[in-house]
């Protein structure tokens, strides 16, 4: 008799504590293809991201495949992409598919059941959405994660110049971004130890985000490369810091194709994280 699997908030909280909260991205962009020796066609891509599975799978929480750079090479790219997510779930990682998906009715039905039903060839532990056709619109999903024992990421203030305009415009006496922030809290009120609905916060500048009643992970792209330094996690985020989980993809890929060089760099800076947390406790 199978059983219902257990919560993506429970998962992640459990993987955090065993490994640390580093996420590691991993981005095939042609210049990385380039600099590791490898060619910028689909062979390539999944040379490049089964080398990130062997060399992070058992170092990080989550690792996260960003479906753009594999997409771009079209059907081979897609398959690629099926082996890597297969790949990444034998090695015991949680795997966070960075699509940014959201749409309405039964388009976003059809992304849901892609993503994130069982058995579906592309489905990860969670997945990014794009609320902004309105959170209520991203239903399907949420009721596809909740069912399956998945997780979702709703997009809400951005690190990208041009994301300010829409998501700190005011709306009933509160920015746009805090309205998804307090969506996703509603949805995790009540969930022990962490709640499965995320949210996506850029590490790169001053969000404005009460994240204290969340109760869900908090993904935060731009350390590393983008210049968020793990000093700046407490600073940022205060008291959501221990829900958050870095995002790091070219800080760790400049060290490959080396898998033990790759590996190292991620022991690097899960210490440096853990550091950081450390001094914000006291």
């Amino acid at each position: 008799m199978s059983t219902a699997p257990a919560r993506f908030g429970v998962r992640l909280a459990a993987a955090v504590a065993e490994r640390g909260p580093l996420c590691a991205g991993i981005d095939p962009h042609p210049e990385l293809l380039r600099a590791w020796g490898l060619p910028v066609d689909a062979n390539g891509v999944e040379r490049f991201a089964l080398l990130c599975v062997e060399a992070l799978a058992g170092e990080v929480a989550v690792l996260k495949p960003q479906s753009a750079f594999f997409e771009s090479h079209g059907s081979a790219g897609i398959a690629a992409l099926e082996r890597t997510l297969a790949a990444a779930h034998d090695a015991g990682a949680l795997v966070l598919l960075d699509a940014k998906r959201g749409d309405i009715g039964s388009t976003m039905q059809g992304y849901a059941a892609a993503y994130l039903d069982d058995g579906a060839p592309l489905a990860a532990d969670a997945i990014t959405l794009s609320p902004y056709l309105g959170v209520g619109a991203l239903r399907p999903a949420l009721d596809a994660a909740e069912q399956h024992g998945r997780g979702v990421f709703l997009l809400a203030r951005t690190s990208n110049p041009d994301g300010a305009a829409v998501q700190s415009a005011q709306y009933q006496g509160r920015t746009v971004a805090q309205s998804i922030v307090d969506a996703a809290a509603g949805h995790n009120a009540g969930a022990t130890p962490l709640g499965d609905v995320g949210v996506v916060v850029g590490a790169t500048t001053e969000h404005g985000l009460d994240l204290a009643t969340l109760n869900g992970p908090v993904l935060a792209p731009g350390f590393g490369a983008q210049g968020a330094t793990p000093a700046d996690l407490p600073k940022l985020f205060r008291q959501a810091a221990r829900s958050v989980l870095p995002a790091v993809s070219r800080e760790l890929s400049r060290y490959g194709p080396d898998a033990s060089a790759l590996r190292s760099a991620a022991k690097r800076l899960q210490a440096a994280f853990a550091r950081a947390l450390s001094g914000h406790d006291r």
